[in-house]
C-alpha cells in the first residue's frame, strides 16, 4: 500500500490518492477548516491496508473520498484507474456497487430480517427474487449467521451484527471493502473475531480492504501496510511490521505507547522528568524484532551493565507472523550505565526510545 507510487503499477494499485486536499466552508457558526492537506497514497490491490491516527486526523474524510461522499478540493482520487472526481450520478452508483462499506454502529434496518438487510442493495439494483436467494445464502454462510437468516437486528449480539454489515457490504461482490471504524463499538474478544473475519474474506475473495480505526492493535492485529494520519497528512506509511518496528514520527510512538505492554503504569509516568539529576534512573523502551525477541535481552543486558535493570512493562507478540516485542525498563542514568547500555542496545540491533527520568 504504502510504497511510493512509483514501486506499484497501475495494474496493482487499487486506490490511488494524488496530492489530495478537502477543504471545508465556514457554515453553522463553525471556522473554515482543512482536513486534508496534499496527500499521496496508493493502496496495493489484494493488500488489508490501515489508515490510522487520533480522532480528527482526516481518516473519515479520507475513506468518503473513496466512494464519492465527499469530492476533493484539490488532487485526484482513483479507484482502479477511475477518476471518482469526474464521475456523473450514474458513474457514482456503478462506483459504489463496486465498493463495499461497513460501519461503526452497522446502520442496520431494524423493521428488516437478516436477510432482508444483505438482500438490500441487490433489491435496490433490480435483481430478481431467485437471483437474490443464491447471492445471499453464501454470504450468511460465509460470515457465521446462516442459521440467523429469519432474526432481526433486536435480537443480535453487536458482534452477530456487524456480521451482517460485513455481508451487506459484500453483497454487491465489491472489488474493494472500506472499513469505517468497524470494531470500534466491539469487545475485545468480539474484534478478533471480526478481524479474522476479515483475514478470511480477504485471502478467500482477494479483496483489498481499506480500513480506518485509532487502534493500534487493530492495524497490529490485521493489517499488511499502515499509513499514520495527524492534521490532515500522512506522516508516515509502510509495511505494517516496518513501521511498528522502526517508527520515525511522534505521533506514531504516541500511538504505539497505547499498545499493551507498552504502556507506561500511572505512578511512572507521572513521576516522569524530562532531565536527569543525579541518582535518576532511565526509562527507556526497547524494541525488538526477529532473532532478538527470542533471546534472554534482559540478563543479557544485565550483565552489560553491570548494574541492576528493571522491567515496567512488555509484551512478545506477532505482526505479520514475525515475532516482534517491546519492553520499557529502568536503570542508572549516570553516564558510565547509560553508555554501556547505549552500547548494548546498538550491538544487538535495538531500537530505542527514552521515555525521561525517575527519582
Amino acid at each position: 500500500m504504502t510504497l511510493p507510487r512509483s514501486e506499484i503499477s497501475a495494474g496493482d494499485a487499487s486506490v490511488v490518492f494524488d496530492a489530495v486536499s478537502k477543504r471545508f466552508a465556514a457554515s453553522g457558526g463553525n471556522a473554515a477548516f482543512t482536513a486534508l492537506n496534499n496527500v499521496s497514497l496508493t493502496v496495493a490491490r489484494g493488500s488489508i491496508t490501515g489508515i490510522i491516527g487520533r480522532s480528527g486526523a482526516g481518516k473519515s474524510t479520507l475513506i468518503r473520498l473513496v466512494n464519492g461522499l465527499e469530492k476533493p478540493s484539490g488532487g485526484k482520487v482513483f479507484v482502479d484507474g477511475v477518476d471518482v472526481g469526474e464521475l456523473d450520478e450514474a458513474g457514482l452508483r456503478d462506483l459504489r456497487r463496486s465498493v463495499g462499506m461497513i460501519f461503526q454502529h452497522f446502520n442496520l434496518l431494524s423493521s428488516r430480517t437478516v436477510f432482508g438487510n444483505v438482500a438490500l442493495p441487490l433489491e435496490i439494483a433490480g435483481m430478481d427474487r431467485r437471483a437474490i436467494e443464491r447471492r445471499v445464502r453464501p454470504l450468511l454462510d460465509l460470515v457465521g449467521l446462516a442459521d440467523k437468516h429469519g432474526r432481526y437486528p433486536a435480537e443480535l449480539s453487536g458482534g452477530q451484527k456487524q456480521r451482517i454489515g460485513i455481508a451487506r457490504a459484500l453483497a454487491t461482490e465489491p472489488k474493494l471493502l472500506l472499513s469505517d471504524e468497524a470494531t470500534s463499538a466491539l469487545d475485545p474478544e468480539t474484534t478478533q473475531s471480526i478481524l479474522e473475519l476479515l483475514r478470511r474474506i480477504n485471502a478467500e475473495l482477494g479483496l483489498t480492504v481499506l480500513l480506518i480505526t485509532h487502534e493500534m492493535e487493530v492495524v497490529k492485529a490485521v493489517t499488511s501496510d499502515v499509513a499514520v494520519i495527524d492534521k490532515g497528512e500522512i506522516v508516515e506509511r509502510g509495511h505494517t511490521f516496518d513501521v511498528f518496528t522502526h517508527s520515525k514520527h511522534e505521533t506514531t510512538r504516541a500511538l504505539l505507547s497505547g499498545l499493551a505492554g507498552s504502556k507506561l503504569p500511572e505512578a511512572v509516568g507521572r513521576g516522569l522528568k524530562p532531565a536527569a539529576a543525579i541518582g535518576d534512573r532511565a526509562v527507556v523502551r526497547l524494541t525488538f524484532f526477529g532473532a532478538a525477541a527470542e533471546r534472554p535481552l534482559i540478563s543479557q543486558l544485565i550483565q552489560s551493565v553491570g548494574a541492576e535493570v528493571n522491567i515496567i512493562a512488555g509484551t512478545i507478540d506477532e505482526i505479520g507472523g514475525k515475532p516482534y516485542g517491546s519492553l520499557v525498563v529502568a536503570y542508572g542514568a549516570d553516564a558510565e550505565t547509560s553508555g554501556k547500555a547505549e552500547r548494548f542496545f546498538s550491538e544487538n540491533g535495538l531500537v530505542t526510545e527514552v521515555l525521561g527520568y525517575v527519582a
